[in-house]
């Protein structure tokens, strides 16, 4: 554990034991959790993350042309 100044524009700095530790890269997702900051370090590559999470042999023009099907029949719901 180590302890932080903002700088006068509000950034925060990372000791480099710190983002070593964590394995932090160049970008996190900083979460309000109330009285205190979650800080989620990012991947580099998202999409290489989740290669091979979901498996979908549906083109991504079947998927999209779904997706607008379903969002054209929500739209009309809420125009009833």
């Amino acid at each position: 554990m180590s302890v932080s100044e903002l700088d006068s524009k509000g950034r925060l700095t990372l000791r480099k034991e710190t983002r070593e530790a964590l394995r932090i890269g160049k970008r996190v997702l900083v979460v309000s959790a109330g009285d205190h900051l979650k800080v989620i370090p990012l991947p580099e590559d998202p999409f290489a993350v989740l290669d091979g999470a979901i498996s979908i042999r549906k083109t991504f023009g079947e998927l999209r042309t779904r997706a607008e099907e379903i969002a054209t029949k929500e739209a009309e719901k809420k125009a009833r």
